[in-house]
């Protein structure tokens, strides 16, 4: 600090007193980077800070009100590296993740309320039956998620593999896919773990793998399945078809066989909320006593 500009400057008292902000605040601000004072007197280690940083202060404050962790208030405030988007984005983008996590909370009390209320009027009741699949090939991209990043990772990975498809021949009408794809679930995933999920597209035709995409053959099988509309294929409302799947195979003395699935097979801007669009299916085998 410049001896012309130290005549401003505030000490840490002064400095909390016009932003609002705690001396303990202050100092975790600036072991955290995010409020560092302009400058420390090395005689005494008093902090000063300069008048300019008190609309600084003041915003860090407004969004540590929202319990906006300290690495995203530096994210919104200062941008992330190679941003281009600007502040109110950035926090509109964080607000919009929070209401996203405050839903599906809400979802999962209501989900737990239904299953202990057994007769719940609110609880989808689900139509459960079983088909046969024959042997389909399938591309395929497996990767470890957990309940945050799923929708993003897997839904990039399906249109991942549609363009290679696409390069393939897809185009040309040497190889055929369509709008179906499943989710193979080869783990539980929750918030707090990741576990491997396999997005699948079928198709018909020659296609070479790649660095990420795998080629492999599906092989024929029976499915117990429910068929799930638009709306529910949220988590965790999709955990209802799930529910009902399993009540099923166990009320019918079927044992899965192989990792349970979700199967889409409408592009999702085509189907309305309540139209059908997935289905939560299970492989089975009869339990031989």
């Amino acid at each position: 600090m410049h001896r012309d500009t130290r005549r401003t400057a505030l000490t840490i008292s002064e400095f909390a007193r016009r932003t609002g902000l705690s001396h303990k605040a202050l100092r975790l601000y600036d072991l955290s980077g995010l409020l560092p004072p302009a400058e420390v007197d090395p005689s005494n280690g008093y902090r000063l800070y300069a008048p300019q940083q008190i609309e600084r202060a003041k915003l860090i404050s407004l969004l540590r009100r929202l319990d906006m962790p300290l690495a995203t208030v530096a994210e919104v405030i200062d941008g992330a590296p190679g941003a281009a988007d600007g502040i109110e984005r950035r926090v509109l983008r964080w607000w919009n993740s929070q209401e996203e996590q405050h839903r599906v909370r809400r979802e999962l009390v209501d989900y737990l309320r239904s299953e202990w209320l057994s007769t719940d009027p609110q609880r989808p009741e689900y139509w459960v039956a079983t088909r046969s699949t024959p042997e389909t090939k399938v591309a395929a991209i497996r990767r470890e998620v957990d309940q945050t990043t799923l929708v993003d990772t897997m839904s990039t990975a399906a249109a991942e593999i549609r363009e290679h498809l696409a390069a393939s021949g897809g185009d040309t009408g040497r190889l055929q896919f369509g709008r179906d794809e499943w989710w193979i679930y080869h783990g539980m995933v929750t918030p707090d773990s990741e576990a491997p999920v396999e997005v699948c597209v079928p198709f018909t035709g020659p296609a070479e793998p790649t660095a990420n995409i795998t080629i492999r053959v599906e092989p024929a099988q029976i499915q117990a399945y429910a068929t799930v509309a638009k709306r529910e294929c949220l988590y965790p409302r999709i955990l209802h078809a799930y529910d009902a799947v399993a009540r099923f195979v166990r009320d019918a003395e079927l044992s899965p066989f192989g990792p349970s699935r979700e199967i889409y097979f409408t592009c999702l801007d085509e189907a309305g909320d309540d139209d059908p669009f997935a289905y939560v299916a299970q492989p089975i085998e009869r339990i031989l006593r």
